[in-house]
């Protein structure tokens, strides 16, 4: 990738420079910027899934240009790693550990860090950010959820409070029945153990704002709930929310460190795999003789 060395124009900054990319879902999201509120942030989103490898490196050098900003004067590279498509982690990971090292070959001594940030934190922290700017109060509670195809979803649970979104329940697979009781172990054992800025008089899964795209796969999800859902997909915008306070907490990795979550690692047999059950299955056999 090639990528001019000439700085000018820069616009204002508040002196940090992330690249985001999100490409989790079926739409390709990619932002620059600082991260912080009223800089300057340039933006594309696209189709994504397996059209994000041909657009993704394209897109980034049209949004470095536009910037001005040289690929190795970045702070870090940040990309959502997980759970979400296969396809568009794997593209997203590569993307940032070639963009790190390629930092590198510019003049950068050892590449740029990368930021590795779960899909479903982007996501909270996308609805925390649409109620805050309808000019609402933030949930105390937030419930991110995917559509993992397969009759199943991704799942992951946050509080809010002041310092930022506090995961209470890591992301997992849940089939859609699943659900309820699920969140009822985590949102009441959360009540119950004081989480920081939390109101433990509260109904806590009544007070729970759900967000993601499940609901149009899902109508049950949301019959007789109270709380409207906010259909809403992770964005490159909401990791570069996120990335200074990640950054400062020593959340960067190197580039041959930083890894997709998928959460649902076995679609597939790998071959060593299926040769093990087939064994196994002609031992069956004389095992019950």
């Amino acid at each position: 990738m090639s990528l001019t060395s000439d700085p000018s124009p820069v616009a204002r900054c508040s002196g940090q420079r992330f690249l985001a990319i999100e490409s989790s879902t079926d739409t390709l999201s990619i932002a620059l910027g600082s991260g912080a509120e009223g800089d300057t942030t340039w933006s594309h989103t696209g189709p994504g899934a397996a059209q994000a490898s041909i657009s993704l490196l394209p897109q980034v050098r049209d949004l470095l240009d536009q910037a001005g900003w040289p690929l190795q004067t970045l702070d870090a590279v940040v990309f959502a790693r997980g759970p979400g498509s296969f396809t568009g982690l794997r593209t997203a990971c590569a993307v940032a550990q070639g963009l790190a090292y390629g930092a590198q070959a510019l003049g950068r001594a050892g590449g740029l860090p990368v930021l590795p940030v779960d899909t479903l934190l982007a996501l909270a922290d996308e609805a925390r950010f649409n109620v805050h700017q309808a000019g609402g109060t933030p949930p105390q509670y937030i419930v991110a959820l995917l559509d993992a195809r397969m009759s199943e979803l991704y799942v992951a649970v946050y509080s809010n409070h002041p310092e930022g979104l506090q995961e209470i329940a890591p992301a997992r697979l849940c089939a859609p029945q699943d659900l309820d009781a699920h969140l009822f172990t985590c949102l009441e054992s959360s009540n119950r153990m004081g989480v920081p800025g939390a109101d433990p008089t509260a109904p806590a899964i009544s007070a729970a704002l759900w967000a993601g795209n499940a609901f149009a796969a899902y109508p049950e999800l949301v019959a007789g709930r109270s709380m409207a859902p906010l259909t809403l997909l992770p964005t490159a915008a909401a990791l570069l929310r996120l990335a200074p306070g990640l950054l400062a907490k020593g959340a960067a990795v190197a580039a041959q460190d930083a890894l997709p979550l998928y959460v649902r690692d076995k679609v597939a047999q790998t071959t060593a795999e299926r040769e093990q059950r087939r064994v196994a299955a002609s031992f069956a056999p004389l095992a019950g003789a």
